[in-house]
């Protein structure tokens, strides 16, 4: 299966990762190993998982002299004990890279293979609703975390707050819902807006002042069942986009497949992340 390419982050962000994990170098190799030493080592899922993050270990790998050759691409659904990569080089420069590297792959192939998970089972019920991810990311990882989102073969959702507007029960408890959707698509004419409703009320005066968007946060199935009867009785259904938020896990997500939904935005695919076990060998030849 082939995913939409996304942007990396810059070499130079991921310069810095390698700066903040060894500011004055890699001491223990510097006193070990002679300099101009070479090496080659591989680097191998010790589990199932989606690979995600191949580029940027490329990327930083290469940028230091080191030889990459990679053995799967970013999206690949990755046996247990399989190698992705080749790597050889210096090993001065494959040791300093190395726990940076394979923090960024595991993190990112957890994010990926969780992910994936979440968009396999809504299809077993669901083939016209899609997974989203949330804001709930790392900080200084978002782009990484949202670009293993969709690796991994979900919607993003917005990136920053500048992408979107989405009115939240913070800005409901300061102004009334209706009147919140019509400041902002008069003061924001061409900008997606969102608005998220806890009640069948709300989301009708949402959608009655032109919302593109309604999220029923942390409803029940029978409450946005019930919201979406509304919307459609007062035939403004068809005029957003319907998406569910809140607490969502793989014991509940079912529960809202195939009765209207478009979206699912579920955060623990990125603020709860099970890394994947990926590790480096040296090999003795």
């Amino acid at each position: 299966m082939k995913y939409p390419s996304y942007p990396s982050i810059s070499l130079s962000q991921l310069e810095s990762f390698l700066l903040e994990d060894a500011p004055f170098g890699d001491t223990t190799s510097c006193a070990l190993l002679p300099e101009g030493m070479t090496a080659k080592a591989i680097l191998e899922f010790r589990e199932n998982g989606v690979l995600a993050g191949g580029d940027e270990i490329f990327r930083l790998f290469s940028a230091h002299g080191v030889n990459v050759v990679m053995h799967a691409h970013d999206g690949d659904i990755i046996p247990a004990h399989s190698i992705i990569a080749t790597l050889t080089g210096s090993v001065h420069k494959i040791l300093l890279i190395e726990r940076t590297a394979l923090n960024l792959l595991s993190r990112m192939s957890g994010i990926a293979t969780k992910t994936r998970k979440y968009v396999e089972l809504l299809a077993t019920k669901d083939q016209n609703c899609r997974i989203a991810a949330t804001r709930k990311t790392a900080p200084g990882l978002r782009m990484l975390d949202k670009k293993a989102v969709i690796i991994g073969g979900a919607d993003p959702h917005r990136f920053t707050l500048s992408d979107a507007i989405l009115i939240k029960d913070t800005h409901r408890m300061l102004i009334d819902i209706g009147e919140a959707v019509s400041r902002a698509k008069s003061m924001f004419g061409y900008m997606y807006v969102e608005a998220e409703v806890e009640s069948i009320d709300d989301g009708i005066l949402a959608a009655r002042a032109g919302a593109d968007a309604i999220m029923a946060d942390n409803m029940s199935p029978e409450q946005v069942i019930a919201l979406i009867d509304a919307l459609r009785r007062e035939g403004l259904f068809d005029a957003v986009l319907f998406e569910v938020s809140g607490g969502i896990s793989e014991k509940t997500l079912l529960q809202y497949a195939g009765i209207g939904v478009d979206r699912i935005s579920i955060g623990n695919i990125t603020h709860s992340v099970t890394a994947i076990d990926i590790g480096l060998e040296i090999c003795l030849e």
